[in-house]
């Protein structure tokens, strides 16, 4: 029998997520990301499905690669507009009891001392079901709306995460002790001061002497997910990660990509499987293969090849403009486009050489990852098989229509995986952390962020001796 199978939604707080141009069918509803209804009825609508979560993207930059310009990427409607999406979770997590929620943010755009609140804060509101997305940034727009010239270098934006993230692993595990808020009305104490610990960092990029300003959440802290790739990412997910998201178009370059992220988990002292692993897919699915096939070519009719080329060319780094549709992709001058088109290209059984247009339209549902399109058998057969063959435990499923496309997987793919036995037919107890691994509320002691609890060997958690001294002369 095949392993179980794990669904979270991909979402975002905009229009065109990873489908340009399906804003335009009359049933999609994502022009309603404005409107709270639509994410507490998406949010109750994936707990029906139990799904571990809703993952919700972000950027805080627009797509100005393509034709030099944001032009293109401001008029598909390509992620801009987009909202916050942290201030989404309060009434999601309200109107369900066992939906994670997985919020995207940057850490090269906060300081992570009033972040770290934000975040215990969703946990405590939540009771335990948020995660974090980490990441360092990718959109040269974004730096320069925030005072800089571009994007720190790859490995930098790293290195700078790294600190980032030893900040609030200190706030978080090593500030206050469990038994912290003792609440006695009879003493007039309400927390015990030697129980609270400033952190006493300073490094490279920050410097945070004090007290993390919450008390401990459910989880402390947040299920941390990454989504990098490189080698340095891949390093940087192995050290922090606990839910991993890829991106490959076939069976083989996952398989690849999953079996060196495993490889990077017990070189890191962790155990291969702690980490869950997700690949991006969009599924298209209806009572028959037939209907649904149909489904999808109305879908291929609405979707932008040009928007297709607005994402593509931001994720690669290519001005994909400066080329006829119909040039072949050998023409183009990029590795990693072609690289990339190489293994799209094991999806064709006739050998043709892909041209910019094929890259457009592969792009325009579902962004970088396969599209599986049948009855719900057979889509349920294609995941099976894609996580036998691949070592996943399960899919990051983005919608080609909102909430249409995960009311159809609700329908039709998650009963047949649940018969086999292969999908949960009710959630685990307890945090998200607990849902997703089982091994308990807190980050395991082999976990990066357990080095910064209290009493830990390194910690640089100040005793109770020194806590007033640190706060005056700080």
């Amino acid at each position: 029998m095949s392993r179980r199978i794990r669904f979270n939604a991909f979402d975002m707080n905009c229009v065109a997520h990873q489908s340009p141009g399906l804003w335009r069918h009359p049933d999609d509803q994502s022009h309603r990301y404005k409107d709270l209804d639509y994410w507490i009825d998406l949010a109750k609508l994936l707990e029906q499905g139990r799904f571990d979560g809703i993952f919700i993207a972000d950027v805080l930059g627009t797509y100005d690669v393509y034709g030099g310009d944001d032009t293109e990427a401001i008029r598909q409607g390509a992620q801009i507009p987009v909202s916050d999406p942290l201030l989404l979770v309060s009434a999601m997590a309200a109107a369900t009891r066992n939906l994670g929620f997985g919020i995207t943010t940057g850490t090269g755009f906060e300081h992570p001392y009033p972040f770290a609140r934000r975040l215990s804060t969703l946990d405590h509101l939540t009771k335990g079901r948020l995660g974090w997305n980490v990441v360092t940034g990718y959109l040269p727009s974004a730096a320069r709306n925030f005072g800089a010239d571009d994007q720190l270098d790859h490995d930098a934006r790293y290195d700078h995460a790294d600190e980032y993230l030893e900040v609030l692993y200190k706030l978080w595990e090593g500030s206050w002790e469990d038994d912290a808020v003792v609440r006695d009305p009879v003493s007039g104490v309400f927390v015990d001061p030697a129980k609270v610990h400033h952190i006493g960092h300073k490094g490279t990029h920050f410097t945070v002497p004090g007290v993390h300003l919450s008390e401990p959440s459910p989880q402390r802290t947040p299920v941390i997910y990454q989504a990098g790739a490189s080698p340095r990412g891949v390093r940087f997910a192995a050290e922090n990660a606990e839910a991993i998201f890829v991106a490959g178009p076939s069976k083989r370059v996952l398989a690849q990509t999953v079996s060196r992220i495993r490889d990077a988990l017990e070189a890191a002292g962790r155990d291969r499987y702690a980490a869950r692993i997700y690949a991006l897919a969009t599924i298209v699915t209806d009572a028959t293969d037939d209907a649904a096939q149909r489904k999808h070519e109305e879908y291929l009719s609405y979707a932008s090849v040009e928007g297709g080329l607005v994402f593509m060319s931001g994720w690669m780094g290519i001005d994909l403009s400066t080329y006829d549709l119909d040039d072949p992709i050998g023409q183009v001058e990029s590795n990693a486009i072609q690289s990339a088109v190489a293994a799209f290209q094991e999806f064709d059984d006739d050998g043709r050489e892909w041209t910019v247009r094929d890259i457009g339209r592969w792009a325009g549902i579902g962004g970088m990852g396969p599209v599986f399109v049948g009855s719900g058998e057979t889509v349920a057969d294609e995941l099976q098989e894609w996580v036998d063959e691949t070592d996943l435990d399960g899919f990051n499923l983005a919608y080609a229509i909102t909430p249409g496309s995960f009311e159809d997987i609700v329908t039709h793919v998650v009963p047949v995986l649940t018969e086999r036995g292969v999908y949960a037919s009710e959630y685990e107890a307890g945090t998200l952390r607990n849902k997703l691994l089982g091994a308990g509320d807190r980050v395991p002691d082999n976990h990066r962020g357990a080095n910064y609890r209290i009493g830990a060997p390194g910690s640089t958690a100040l005793p109770d001796s020194e806590v007033r001294a640190t706060a005056l002369t700080v």
